[in-house]
């Protein structure tokens, strides 16, 4: 889903609803473990990965990761 996307959705709700999501992200917020810094290689990775979901190719599910290690290790599973 693409910032775009969730803008015009965001536009679609009345102030009511959208202070609604603003208390679950503020919830969502409070709950959350403070994590570590991240490496300059994690940073990297994770900007990859946004830039992919924001493509609208879908991420590959645990069993297509095992797949492809599968196949790239010339047929070789663990």
């Amino acid at each position: 889903m693409t910032t775009q996307h969730l803008l015009e959705k965001w536009q679609g709700l009345d102030p009511e609803q959208q202070q609604q999501v603003l208390a679950f992200i503020d919830s969502i917020h409070q709950t959350q473990k403070p994590t570590k810094p991240s490496s300059p290689l994690g940073e990297k990775l994770r900007k990859i990965r946004q830039d992919i979901i924001e493509s609208g190719i879908p991420l590959l599910t645990p069993e297509e990761i095992q797949q492809e290690k599968a196949e790239r290790r010339g047929g070789y599973a663990d």
